[in-house]
């Protein structure tokens, strides 16, 4: 058979990730900060694209309500060149001439001017506070000459290291001494511990270790009182020295915080040579102490959650899913500019590639927005009973169930539920907290939502009494009877996964508690 070349012309179809479907699938997983990041930088480099106003969000002219004949009047006469009187004196006109009588009326009446208090020659009123009307921003041309902002009359939030080198100079007199207590200062973390070696410091400062450590006793006397500690012991020690509270059985029970935090009373009892009435007064000294003295100087600003979905019952008992107007980006493209600058340039290749990646962004934030309200309404239809009832009637839910239902994929789900919050009657969720897994029932009955359970759990232990602790087997035995098949080992994992401690940890804290607040 010989061998020859031949031309075929064959047609196929294949699925291509292209940049813009990657950028597409971005988009869909993106929070409302990201989002909006994203598209300023989009508005920017595109000028077929700008932010739409509140005011192109309302409809065509046709739509709204009708003009009155007299403002009518007033635009025919005000022109397009703005010739004539401003809209302004328009009004003015109109207004004087349908209420003049009315304003004599009652001016007859009430013995009182309204053009004393309401001067027609333009002029502020100033008898009530004359120096009041020159300093808003939005009223220019006052006497005073310059506005002034009502954001420099806030008060500046004070740092830690700031109310600290305020004390330094009272402390430490000598020059040297501050550019120790300086350097020890910028070591500090936000909870105020001193994470800093000594013997480093002293080396890099070129002084001797024993100048460091008395700077550092002096700095451990500052405002607020556990400062510049290098542990959890030595910060309640100092509080307790300030206030002359650390006997030598108050330092035994600091050196053994761990059988503390084991609710090892017993043993605390026998090293610290004290009855059981001196070691809950100890203990009720160690609550009042603050382990994090520098947390009152936080600077970081908490960051309010945007909820995504707004979901809220209606008139007929169903529930009503929205999307949030406040976190949906609102993006126009200019056919207009397109138009006219498309007339004048000779870059036709990038105005059309403009054109095309606005109309892209578009359609793609619309079916953003499409997709997150399918599965949002989803989830409301599967977690009804929640969302009626609380966290006990929590269903089990995994992303298959969702995507079948609105018939998409399950990477999709699970792209429109990571970091999307909806905000409901019962609070603000993530929508990966619908998302739970099952737990069998007994006897073949509906299954439970994991969270359910846990929140089960959480109430038992919560609700328990000093003398009736609840064991791991007690809390299987109890939800057994209310129809929930659960291994004692996977309580005793929830119960960890909620920092909830053992039994017989929770028995010796309940009793002593009991027995301080019957003192």
């Amino acid at each position: 058979m010989a061998l020859s070349a031949n031309l075929f012309l064959r047609q196929s179809q294949s699925l291509v990730m292209t940049p813009q479907l990657m950028q597409s699938i971005q988009l869909l997983q993106m929070t409302h900060f990201e989002l909006t990041q994203f598209i300023a930088q989009e508005v920017e480099k595109n000028p077929l694209l700008e932010f739409a106003s509140n005011d192109e969000d309302l409809g065509s002219t046709s739509d709204r309500e009708p003009k009155d004949e007299r403002f009518e009047a007033m635009e025919e006469t005000h022109g397009e060149d703005g010739s004539g009187r401003d809209a302004g004196d328009l009004a003015s006109d109109w207004y004087e001439s349908d209420n003049t009588g009315n304003a004599n009326r009652l001016s007859d009446e009430l013995d009182t001017n309204f053009g004393d208090i309401f001067p027609d020659d333009g002029s502020p009123q100033r008898a009530d506070a004359p120096e009041l009307l020159s300093q808003w921003k939005s009223m220019p041309g006052g006497e005073a000459g310059e506005s002034y902002d009502l954001d420099d009359f806030v008060a500046g939030q004070v740092s830690l290291r700031d109310h600290l080198n305020e004390q330094i100079p009272f402390s430490l007199p000598a020059m040297a001494d501050r550019l120790i207590a300086q350097h020890l200062v910028d070591q500090l973390d936000d909870t105020g511990y001193l994470r800093a070696e000594l013997n480093e410091t002293a080396e890099r400062l070129g002084t001797t270790l024993a100048d460091v450590e008395r700077v550092l006793d002096t700095l451990q006397q500052l405002d607020p009182p556990g400062v510049f500690a290098r542990c959890l012991s030595e910060c309640l020690a100092i509080q307790l020295r300030q206030k002359d509270r650390f006997d030598p059985a108050m330092e035994r029970l600091i050196e053994n915080l761990e059988l503390l935090a084991r609710r090892d009373f017993a043993t605390l009892k026998r090293v610290c040579g004290v009855d059981e009435e001196d070691l809950l007064d100890m203990m009720t000294e160690i609550r009042q102490l603050n382990p994090k003295p520098g947390s009152g100087f936080e600077t970081e600003i908490s960051e309010a959650i945007m909820p995504d979905i707004v979901v809220r019952p209606s008139a007929d008992g169903s529930w009503l899913v929205e999307l949030n107007p406040d976190a949906l980006p609102r993006v126009l493209v200019s056919q207009s500019y397109f138009a006219s600058v498309s007339k004048t340039s000779q870059d036709h290749a990038f105005l059309s590639e403009c054109l095309q990646n606005a109309n892209w962004l578009t359609r793609s934030l619309d079916q953003r927005a499409k997709t997150i309200m399918k599965v949002a309404s989803e989830i409301v239809r599967q977690q009804d009973a929640f969302l009626l009832h609380g966290v006990d009637h929590l269903r089990p839910l995994n992303l298959k169930t969702v995507a079948d239902a609105i018939k998409m994929h399950e990477s999709t789900v699970s792209r429109v539920t990571s970091n999307k919050y909806m905000l409901t009657p019962r609070g603000l969720f993530e929508l990966k907290y619908f998302f739970t897994v099952s737990i069998g029932a007994v006897e073949g009955g509906d299954s439970h939502s994991a969270e359910a359970v846990r929140h089960k759990i959480r109430l038992l232990i919560t609700n328990e009494s000093p003398d009736a602790v609840l064991s791991d087997d007690d809390i299987v035995d109890t939800l057994k009877k209310g129809g929930i098949e659960l291994a004692r080992r996977t309580v005793a994992k929830y119960r960890e996964a909620m920092n909830i401690p053992s039994s017989v940890q929770r028995r010796r804290e309940k009793r002593a508690l009991a027995k301080v607040s019957g003192f």
